[in-house]
């Protein structure tokens, strides 16, 4: 069976001469107690019938409330330690991250409990500089911040 494949954006804007990229943290009983090697890009899974750059701009709206109206450039795939795909596209643009709204995901929680219970796929998106990013961000998305500068320079 092929490894999962999600899709996500890397939302980039300079700042004072210096490269910010947007990154959400996931919410839910997981995420809860953790900050650094937490943060990343907002993705999802590639439905079938859609393409990766139509999944990436789908699950970016979902997680961030925010309709991106430019077409993402493909930026780099990177394998997460479960195995997945995540196939990264970037953007220029600007948004308040303070004003993030994301939809929810439901799970069964505490474990075999029986209990259902409601979580924000995102519960914070941050502005980064490059450095505060990799400081941050969940090591198999690392990748993504080398791309992107390099993108950037070429």
């Amino acid at each position: 069976m092929p490894a999962p494949r999600s899709a996500g954006i890397l939302l980039f804007r300079e700042r004072n001469g210096e490269t910010e990229v947007l990154l959400i943290k996931p919410g839910g009983p997981f995420w809860r107690n953790r900050d650094a090697a937490a943060w990343m890009i907002p993705k999802g899974a590639i439905e079938a019938g859609e393409t990766a750059a139509q999944a990436a701009l789908r699950e970016f709206e979902e997680e961030t409330g925010t309709r991106l109206g430019a077409v993402p450039f493909p930026l780099a795939t990177v394998r997460q330690a479960g195995g997945k795909h995540v196939e990264a596209f970037a953007l220029e643009g600007d948004l308040d991250a303070a004003a993030v709204t994301s939809n929810e995901f439901e799970m069964e929680w505490p474990p075999r409990s029986g209990l259902r219970e409601r979580f924000p796929e995102v519960v914070e998106a941050r502005w980064m500089t490059l450095a505060d990013a990799r400081a941050m961000m969940l090591p198999s998305q690392l990748p993504l911040l080398d791309a992107l500068e390099q993108k950037l320079k070429g």
